[in-house]
């Protein structure tokens, strides 16, 4: 009992590592964006236009690593993808063109990435039954803790070295990084059986499977859902930097919303994770919304750049919560039986609406010279969400005969 314990938190810190190092380093790209346009004087609309790309990628690769996931485990899948972001890093610090964005950024970094949440997640998911919330909350606390001081540390770096040689070191780092704690990816539990808290083995995985999901509306209204929130938080993400110095901060200081958005995110994975073990997930998105939706309609009224240090723990906090709920409430409403596919496909649709806001965003700005327009937008879709979110049925393992 205790040596399967001991490898339960061995899973949980291992998942939470392979969490900061990806989302930290993807949490970057504002301040790169800063560089690339100080740089080359690229329009933000094309400098957005790579980490669309990212994304789309992200959620179109995403989708064959859930289904190699189930079939292979975590180790493989973890160790390819380390090799094949930090590559796209390092090749990074060599980019003249946009097209060399594109495809260093774009293409081989998001291959990597979209490893991140399938392996982890879904492993989290496979090892846990009960506070399978909360184990998945202090997984993706570890995105929040990246996003915390990865930015931190690119400013620092950026303080000796150019950003050419950071994204070398990123690239670098991050490979040994994660190929060395992919050792310790263990797809399933060795004795479920034996310890009731721990999530089945492969023999005794229930659930529906990947058709009978997509032939329910609870599937259509959370890829609907993680299309709308991606389309939000994704701006946000890319944008908040560029528009703190906008305000007149300094790109430290831009930085810093980053990392306090961040710093937040982790209480906010946390918090809610534990309150979906309690509430379900249907509750706990509502909530999540409704911190969304009033954090931006806030982001609207904004004139004076300290407030950005008052706005970003609170939309920090939803932020994280949304990263933390969607894979438990997967396998709340569809069980663990195809949870690694179906987590893919409902990620791809909200890769597909977080690739089109920034660089939707990116034109307004290049063509108003502000963000307002784009904030109203994003206001109203959360608010959307809000309602869609309500028409969940938490029933759906009770009505096909799973208990």
């Amino acid at each position: 009992m205790r040596e399967l314990r001991n490898q339960q938190i061995l899973i949980v810190g291992t998942s939470f590592l392979v969490q900061a190092v990806y989302v930290g380093v993807l949490f970057t790209f504002g301040i790169f964006f800063l560089e690339f346009e100080q740089t080359f004087g690229w329009s933000r609309a094309t400098i957005s236009g790579a980490f669309s790309v990212f994304l789309i990628v992200t959620g179109s690769i995403g989708v064959v690593m859930g289904k190699l996931n189930d079939h292979f485990g975590p180790q493989k899948i973890m160790i390819a993808g380390a090799i094949i972001h930090g590559a796209g890093y390092a090749l990074m610090s060599l980019i003249q063109a946009p097209w060399q964005l594109y495809f260093f950024y774009g293409v081989l970094a998001a291959i990597g990435f979209s490893t991140h949440d399938i392996v982890t997640l879904s492993t989290i998911a496979r090892w846990f039954t009960n506070k399978r919330s909360l184990m998945s909350g202090i997984v993706k606390a570890g995105a929040g803790a990246g996003q915390f001081v990865v930015p931190i540390l690119l400013t620092m770096l950026l303080t000796i070295w150019d950003w050419r040689t950071a994204c070398l070191v990123f690239g670098a780092i991050s490979t040994l990084v994660l190929t060395a704690i992919a050792q310790f990816l263990t797809r399933h539990p060795p004795a479920a059986d034996e310890q009731p808290e721990l999530a089945t083995s492969p023999k005794s995985e229930v659930g529906y499977s990947l058709r009978q999901a997509i032939r329910t509306p609870n599937f259509w209204i959370l890829c609907i859902g993680q299309f709308l929130v991606f389309f939000c938080l994704m701006v946000v993400m890319i944008h908040v930097a560029p528009h703190a110095r906008d305000l007149g901060f300094d790109a430290i200081r831009a930085a810093q919303v980053l990392s306090t958005i961040g710093a937040a995110s982790i209480f906010g994975r946390i918090i809610m994770g534990g309150t979906a073990d309690r509430l379900g997930g249907k509750r706990s998105l509502t909530i999540a919304y409704v911190i969304l939706s009033a954090s931006l309609i806030w982001l609207l009224f904004i004139r004076e750049p300290w407030i950005l240090f008052v706005f970003a723990p609170v939309y920090g906090f939803t932020h994280g919560a949304f990263f933390t709920l969607i894979s438990p409430t997967v396998a709340e409403l569809f069980g663990t039986k195809a949870h690694g596919v179906i987590f893919a496909i409902i990620l791809f649709y909200g890769t597909i609406g977080g690739a089109i806001s920034p660089f939707i965003a990116g034109r307004v700005f290049d063509t108003l010279g502000t963000y307002q327009p784009v904030f109203i937008c994003l206001s109203v879709i959360a608010v959307i969400g809000l309602v869609l979110v309500n028409f969940l049925r938490s029933d759906s393992l009770t009505r096909i005969g799973v208990t």
